[in-house]
């Protein structure tokens, strides 16, 4: 079965679209590729371009590594209201497994039920720490000088004994 030449091939705007549409629809680059002959770099091209002109319903080819809160955030509320059937459908579609989704929902759910401290209290905290940390900077100055002296005297008194001997000696 001899292969058809992908090169130089034209492609209406009209086909274009109808992939992109499918790739909306969480299809994915290598099936398409693989189904319509077309080279992968081809298909990412049109997306890069969908993308730019398009501020809406823009394609993500993400990885699920790569996908941003947003991102997580839309497959929340594109599932809230499948089935298991569905969500399992859907997931394989997006590459990503059920129990992430149902992973992120919590998140989501979690999302406004931090335990927001007072910002006059976290304020006053951070001026205490502040104030902390300048004592301790002061008294680590006021010792490594303390330790300097000492050293300089260490050093004079082996300098004084090398030069008069003990003093004891005598």
């Amino acid at each position: 079965m001899a292969k058809n030449n992908s090169k130089n091939r034209s492609y209406t705007q009209e086909f274009k679209n109808s992939l992109l549409k499918r790739l909306e629809q969480n299809e994915t680059v290598i099936s398409l590729s693989k189904e319509l002959n077309i080279s992968r770099s081809t298909i990412y091209q049109w997306v890069r371009t969908h993308n730019k002109k398009k501020e809406r319903y823009k394609i993500n080819l993400k990885s699920k590594n790569n996908w941003t809160s947003e991102d997580k955030f839309h497959v929340v509320l594109e599932t809230a209201s499948l089935t298991e059937t569905e969500l399992g459908e859907y997931c394989r579609r997006k590459g990503i497994y059920a129990d992430e989704v149902k992973t992120w929902q919590l998140q989501c759910a979690k999302a406004n039920d931090l335990n927001a401290k007072d910002p006059k209290e976290l304020e006053e905290n951070l001026r205490e720490e502040k104030q902390k940390s300048k004592t301790l900077e002061r008294e680590l100055r006021r010792k490594e000088k303390a330790l300097a002296e000492t050293a300089a005297l260490l050093v004079l008194q082996k300098k004084a004994q090398a030069i008069w001997g003990d003093l004891e000696e005598s």
